[in-house]
């Protein structure tokens, strides 16, 4: 046993549980419709303004090829900060924040594999659930964060 934690932000998109460390989160946000951008991926909903500055807020429901929900009345944008780059990602539920020892993070199995496992930091055994360790810095390529940046 290592003993060691780490403080993680629990979510939830589409019923499923996800979750990323606590340092990867700036704020959360109620929800704002976002203002659409023409010819913009279709994983960005839009823009928001964000403490003065264009905020691009990104849905990971579009961006993991989920179903989408129908309600949108507890949703909430997570900030996610990279460097000095920050943007939105919308979640249906912000559940809670909770310290997680290390030992309960498995790395995710071979077969995930592709793509995904470059944002994926392992899953996370919490009680009877298994919870998607995002590692949100990884969420969007270079090209992406270009894309959206512009």
């Amino acid at each position: 046993m290592s003993g060691k934690e780490v403080k993680i932000l629990i979510f939830s998109i589409n019923d499923e549980y996800y979750a990323t460390d606590i340092m990867e989160v700036e704020r959360i946000l109620g929800f704002e419709e976002p203002t659409k951008l023409p010819d913009s991926p279709n994983f960005l909903e839009g823009v928001i303004n964000y403490e003065g500055n264009i905020l691009p807020v990104i849905s990971l429901s579009k961006k993991f090829n989920l179903p989408l929900k129908a309600s949108k009345k507890d949703e909430k944008v997570i900030v996610a900060k990279q460097e000095e780059q920050k943007f939105g990602i919308v979640v249906d539920v912000v559940s809670e924040v909770r310290d997680v020892n290390l030992d309960n993070i498995e790395e995710a199995p071979e077969i995930v594999g592709g793509i995904s496992r470059r944002y994926i930091k392992g899953l996370i055994k919490i009680d009877k659930k298994i919870i998607i360790f995002l590692k949100l810095s990884s969420i969007l390529t270079e090209e992406e964060k270009d894309l959206i940046s512009k």
